[in-house]
């Protein structure tokens, strides 16, 4: 630690039995977690510690394992003192040792895990299974009791503290943030979400801020910083800092104690002065800052190296212990030091003292529900579709903006969660320019900071949530659903790649979790991307990438789905879909600039369930005989392409059969045993035929289409268009024009590629090469799109 931070001084806060028995408990959880790491027999050292009881492979982390443990153990005691409902999200992760040690002392676990009974069988069977082929992670992960936060990457623990307080007024949040965790962009990003909480509606976060020096093998910045400055910091993010630090575990621990109360008392200020007194401004919310040593009560030397308050605490301070004596020596004596003899009866259970201090029934850490969220979630109120549908008395003649249609839908169910306030719209400063803005007559934007008499829509009490910071958002969401609610996140298409390590993350904890029974299902995580790459023609290059399905459709077949609405009707039922699943996550990508209706909401519906299907209005395949070729389409303007593209067909080459084949759901092209929502051969083949030519327009980078589809019989015939990287500032046709998706393009795709047709209709061919040729000098001299494009409509 830093010559520049004192001690703590030390209250007079608990009396000397009180802290004895806080002590027990910290001592049995350290000992718990040293356990876990090293051995697979002996759990209480009846014997002599001998090579045998080692593991072979020794795994985990022992270096922040000690401050989790004491964090704990005090979470413990002001949560039974003050009869508190709280969680913890547990930011340094791989601290798993620490957090199983406390759920097996507290009984969690084997509430959970029937099998790990707590006592000297279970205790064996907790120490071998850790980091043990079979056994559990040494993260902490779905798998584990109280868990919403999986340890493998750090960044996000503080905002998914916030999303699970958010609407939750009862509860308290806790979350320990690693120092190493504190130096990633989206945890600095987090701190401001106590700008968004309303004392009122919302539960209370408490930062911990565990500074113990090092990360795997260098200093960290905020440990580094003299305690002045780091209270500076903190202050300027809008927290009151409670500074507790030492090496001597006595003195930490009436600190800590003292630290805890203090911050619980402010917050339960906080909320009253909100609640009974009307108080309307920002308050100051408590943050503690805790300094001990990396691997405290560890080993102080190995090899004659430091290694307790050291980068070398780490992971595994002894790591030769089954063939080095000295190292199984030193072992012994360190797991010795904690008295294990004191702390478990002669069955191995632990000690009264050591339980003390441990809460009962829900209210300890790893028995709350609201960390197991599908246990507290309701069925979200969605009302009827017809109520917002639009009328369409033939396909594409009429146009309407469908995000705009959405958002007359999320208003309603706004409205109708007013009361029982479980759904969060989240999104990066985009609502209104994603035309959901009619959202704001239920409800405003959630915002505790000073305004101004210019702006709109910021309530102390609101449900939409906009930062900008995209990392924020989906972890605000991502809390949110873990602890039993529903929600939407809105972004920018190009933009929501930000989040692809943390999408990749909570992909991960649905799929583990399908395979824990105790876990119940959850709401699913929805994404809306709008404002997409065919109309990011105003702002250029930098707003065009399609690239998320990709990234999406690499994951977990079971855990995700893409749709891909062409209209304002098949949207609606999408998002009703969605909106009501679980265990998911949804991407569903949809324009928000004035795009043609094709559907009624009956048809949409239809066409939505079965996720792709014939348009047989818009081709001229009369089912009499195989289509000459297959015109297929994913997107609102690539389906606009391929309808216009037909039309052109129709008249040019009037004896040409052409199918129309629009894709909704996009995981239908993959094969059944692949994807729940895949097709089976059978099927897929009667859409798309075995043996003639597919042109398909798609929404994003071609290439994904046939990884979908390359074992199909028709792969062969399948030819792709779509974004290829080829953008700029420009019209909105140019865009389709300059990456080959336009309706000339398919007309000459299908001339090119349909056998017999390449002499027959040469002329055909030109003349669209010649329109393509016109519309680029048109666009230069005119600004605007060519008469007949922007004045199309299908005429059929």
């Amino acid at each position: 630690m830093p010559a520049t931070s004192p001690p703590t001084p030390v209250p007079a806060g608990l009396s000397d039995r009180e802290l004895q028995e806080l002590d027990a408990h910290w001592r049995a959880a350290d000992y718990l977690a040293a356990g876990q790491i090293y051995l697979m027999a002996n759990p209480l050292l009846r014997e002599p510690l001998r090579p045998e009881h080692i593991k072979p492979r020794l795994l985990g982390h022992w270096g922040t394992s000690p401050g989790l443990n004491l964090v704990h153990t005090h979470l413990n005691r002001v949560v039974k003192l003050r009869d508190l409902s709280a969680i913890c999200v547990w930011g340094p992760g791989h601290g798993g040792p620490a957090v199983l040690a406390n759920s097996w002392l507290e009984g969690s676990y084997t509430e959970t895990y029937p099998g790990v009974t707590r006592d000297a069988e279970g205790m064996a069977k907790l120490f071998k299974q850790f980091s043990f082929p079979g056994g559990v992670p040494s993260h902490v992960a779905p798998e584990t009791p109280g868990s919403i936060h999986e340890g493998g990457e750090l960044g996000y623990a503080l905002s998914h503290a916030y999303g699970a307080a958010l609407d939750n007024p009862g509860l308290l949040v806790a979350c320990v943030i690693g120092d190493g965790e504190a130096e990633t962009g989206p945890l600095a990003a987090s701190w401001h979400g106590n700008k968004f909480l309303d004392p009122v509606h919302d539960g209370a976060v408490l930062p911990i801020l565990h500074l113990n020096g090092y990360k795997i093998a260098n200093p960290t910045v905020l440990a580094r910083l003299p305690e002045d400055e780091l209270d500076a910091l903190l202050r300027g993010y809008g927290h009151e800092p409670l500074h507790v630090s030492g090496h001597d575990p006595s003195q930490v621990h009436r600190a800590m104690a003292a630290a805890l109360d203090t911050a619980v008392e402010r917050i339960t200020a906080i909320q009253r002065a909100a609640r009974e007194g009307g108080a309307t401004g920002r308050p100051a919310w408590p943050a503690i800052v805790l300094r001990t040593p990396k691997g405290w009560t560890g080993p102080a030397q190995v090899d004659g190296l430091p290694v307790e308050g050291t980068w070398r605490a780490h992971q595994v301070p002894l790591d030769r212990v089954r063939d080095d004596p000295t190292h199984l020596a030193q072992l012994e004596a360190w797991l010795r030091s904690y008295r294990p003899e004191e702390l478990f009866d002669e069955h191995g259970r632990p000690t009264s003292a050591v339980l003390a201090c441990v809460p009962e029934g829900r209210r300890r850490l790893g028995a709350n529900p609201h960390a197991n969220g599908g246990l507290l979630l309701r069925e979200l109120p969605l009302p009827p579709l017809e109520r917002f549908a639009v009328t369409v008395d033939k396909p594409g003649t009429s146009l309407h903006e469908p995000t705009r249609v959405l958002g007359q839908l999320l208003a309603q169910v706004m409205a109708d969660t007013a009361a029982r306030r479980d759904f969060r719209l989240v999104g990066p400063d985009e609502t209104a320019s994603n035309r959901l803005q009619d959202v704001y007559a239920a409800t405003g934007k959630a915002w505790q900071a000073a305004t101004l008499p210019v702006d709109e829509h910021l309530a102390h009490d609101g449900r939409v949530m906009e930062i900008l910071s995209e990392h924020t958002c989906q972890g605000w969401l991502e809390g949110y659903l873990l602890t039993g609610r529903h929600g939407l996140f809105s972004c920018y298409e190009a933009f929501v790649h930000i989040v692809d390590s943390m999408v990749n993350q909570h992909i991960k904890w649905l799929r583990t979790t399908r395979r824990i029974p105790w876990r119940a299902p959850i709401a699913s995580l929805n994404y809306l991307l709008t404002s997409h790459v065919w109309r990011q023609d105003h702002n250029g290059f930098s707003h065009q990438d399609p690239g998320f399905v990709d990234h999406v459709l690499n994951k977990s077949p079971e855990a995700v789905r893409v749709y891909l609405p062409p209209d304002t009707n098949t949207l609606l039922a999408v998002a009703d879909h969605v909106l009501r699943s679980r265990d998911h996550v949804n991407v569903v990508v949809a324009g928000k600039q004035p795009c043609f209706d094709w559907l009624g909401l009956d048809e949409a519906r239809v066409h939505c369930a079965r996720g792709a299907g014939i348009w047989e209005w818009a081709g001229t395949d009369d089912g009499s005989r195989e289509p000459d070729v297959v015109l297929a389409c994913a997107g609102d303007v690539p389906t606009q392409e391929v309808i216009a593209a037909a039309g052109l067909l129709r008249r040019q080459l009037p004896d040409l059969a052409v199918r129309v084949v629009n894709v909704v759901d996009l995981a239908r092209l993959m094969p059944a045993e692949e994807h729940p929502h895949g097709m089976p051969d059978a099927e897929f083949d009667a859409l798309f035929t075995r043996d003639r030519p597919v042109v398909f327009a798609y929404h994003g980078y071609p290439w994904l289409i046939h990884r979908l589809a390359y074992r199909r019989a028709v792969h062969p015939h399948l030819h792709v268009r779509g974004y290829k990287e080829s953008g700029t500032t420009t019209t909105p046709f140019d865009m389709v024009v300059r990456n080959d998706l336009d309706r000339y393009r398919l007309v000459m795709d299908v001339i090119d590629r349909t056998p017999g047709l390449a002499v027959r209709a040469a002329a055909v061919r030109q003349r669209m090469a010649d329109q393509r040729a016109r519309h680029h000098d048109w666009i230069r001299a005119h600004g605007t799109d060519l008469p007949e494009v922007e004045d199309w409509t299908w005429t059929g």
